[in-house]
């Protein structure tokens, strides 16, 4: 796992793959699966990997974290960047704080939640969570009402912050205010577009930020790395024929939740056993099995013919 200050050089070297969390039928974390599934996304080029809202790290137990940390830190290999998330709760995330301080993950997402809470609370419950971690946070810009630009600066401007994710979602990607206020008071190489493949040329090409986060990676690690390439290089073409392979996944994603579909998705392909799903989440209905399976077999064959 590396453990060294991240750069972003590190945030333009590999798609930040967002993986669900494998489970024992007991709800107990399953190794052998969660290890099939980091080495999938490693054989595709992914080197790094960012557990937070698709792992449901919102419901963990604190009683679980550090087992969940120690296995993540001697799983991955040697030169893949592992970045657990905390809270989203305050209390939460300073139990975890103290736990991190036993680990060597150069940083940690903190969780958005929006009640209870306020802009100017959560940036001094970041505020706290570092200096009790002794490690930068990675800020997640989920929803206008979490944190405002100028504060998620001022966090930045006093080194707080090792990257940001953004990812508040637009019907225009590229009609984004609160994103073209951001890059203007925030080095745009610091932040990433933090909601999949569907807007990651807009958010780079238009904004300048360095990179992307994507939870059907996990699916088609190697489609979604020629992607990121393609954008990089300013091969447009390249880059939208790509995203297009990613519709129809994404669009069920979309239409009855990003996390529960892709932990769906990864299991039904075959990539990993993910389990049942933590509480306070549950289960898909039934209808919606043979659609997923459809589109996660067939951008998994497409993944496939791309090696």
């Amino acid at each position: 796992m590396q453990t060294t200050t991240i750069t972003p050089a590190d945030l333009r070297r590999s798609v930040i793959a967002v993986p669900p969390l494998c489970r024992n039928a007991d709800y107990t974390l399953a190794d052998a699966e969660n290890t099939k599934l980091i080495r999938h996304m490693e054989s595709g080029g992914i080197s790094i990997l960012l557990y937070g809202g698709n792992a449901n790290l919102y419901n963990i137990a604190v009683s679980e974290y550090a087992q969940l940390l120690s296995f993540l830190a001697t799983t991955a290999a040697d030169d893949t960047l592992i970045v657990p998330s905390v809270g989203p709760l305050y209390g939460t995330m300073m139990d975890q704080a103290a736990i991190l301080r036993d680990f060597q993950f150069p940083t940690a997402m903190v969780l958005p939640t929006l009640f209870p809470s306020k802009p100017e609370g959560v940036a001094t419950g970041i505020r706290h969570f570092v200096e009790k971690a002794g490690i930068p946070a990675v800020l997640y810009m989920k929803d206008p009402s979490y944190i405002t630009p100028e504060l998620a600066a001022s966090l930045v401007d006093d080194g707080l912050i090792s990257w940001i994710k953004y990812a508040i979602v637009r019907e225009d990607p590229a009609d984004d205010p609160i994103l073209r206020k951001l890059v203007g008071l925030v080095n745009p190489e610091i932040i990433v577009s933090g909601i999949g493949e569907q807007p990651a040329l807009v958010h780079l090409r238009d904004f300048g930020i360095n990179g992307f986060t994507a939870g059907c990676v996990c699916v088609a690690p190697t489609l979604s790395t020629q992607m990121m390439h393609a954008i990089h290089a300013g091969d447009e073409a390249r880059a939208e024929n790509l995203r297009k392979q990613f519709l129809p996944l994404e669009d069920l994603r979309n239409a009855h939740s990003p996390i529960l579909v892709l932990h769906h998705a990864v299991a039904l392909a075959g990539i990993a056993d993910t389990g049942p799903v933590l509480p306070l989440l549950t289960s898909l209905p039934g209808d919606l099995i043979a659609p997923i399976d459809e589109a996660a077999k067939s951008l998994l064959a497409l993944e496939l013919a791309a090696r």
